[in-house]
């Protein structure tokens, strides 16, 4: 059974994580990279997502609970905006 994030990669940044997946993704839509491993590195690329969207999901559970929490600091709404 294939591990969603191998412990190495689980102890990554955000930061760190997010900058070898573009790497990957860029090295693979350049073209010029061989089809097996073009595979691995899919394989890597989805296992730093994985990664990626934990920590958002993570980051996102924390600000609910400052939210949340009882010495009555509030935090206003974190809207996601889009670079033109």
């Amino acid at each position: 059974m294939l591990r969603a994030v191998d412990s190495k990669d689980a102890k990554l940044s955000f930061e760190t994580a997010l900058t070898k997946l573009e790497t990957i993704v860029e090295s693979m839509e350049s073209g010029e990279v061989p089809l097996a491993e073009l595979l691995a590195k899919f394989e890597e690329g989805n296992k730093l997502l994985k990664l990626c969207e934990a920590r958002l999901k993570e980051a996102e559970l924390k600000i609910e609970q400052l939210k949340k929490s009882k010495d009555g600091v509030t935090f206003a709404k974190l809207e996601a905006g889009r670079e033109s």
